[in-house]
């Protein structure tokens, strides 16, 4: 009993910092475009809006995905793993939707809330994918 105790103890733990830095993308990417993304999605229904931020959590999950399983069950290793390497991931998609904005003519957020269905949206929602690939695998 006591070891499924402290097992959904642990769970609870990582779910938490998990969430958080959901939370935390969430915020960055609402700065990063026009608008505000609540209203975006759920109240215009915006598609390009929707599929950027769920490429930006879709990255952080995998991040912290990779980042439990090579704690090799070290529960504090693990957590503080999950929150560095989460935050570290956050920063480095920032930085990929700046680079690809400067890359690119317009301005990228402004693309990628329009009402109508943007390429450039694909093109953003597959950074921060590989992003959180990436920093899978190198924590592995």
């Amino acid at each position: 009993m006591q070891t499924l105790v402290t097992d959904l103890l642990v769970t609870l733990a990582y779910g938490v910092v998990g969430v958080l830095l959901m939370g935390v993308g969430y915020v960055l990417v609402d700065v990063a475009t026009p608008g505000r993304l609540n209203e975006l999605i759920w109240n215009e229904r915006n598609r390009n809006a929707a599929l950027l931020l769920a490429s930006n959590l879709a990255g952080v999950g995998i991040i912290v995905v990779a980042a439990i399983v090579a704690s090799e069950d070290d529960f504090v290793l693990g957590l503080v793993g999950a929150a560095a390497y989460g935050i570290l991931g956050l920063v480095i998609m920032a930085a990929a939707f700046l680079l690809l904005d400067a890359a690119t003519p317009g301005r990228l957020g402004e693309l990628l809330v329009d009402p109508e269905p943007h390429p450039a949206v694909w093109v953003s929602a597959v950074v921060h994918l590989a992003t959180g690939a990436i920093i899978a695998a190198a924590i592995s």
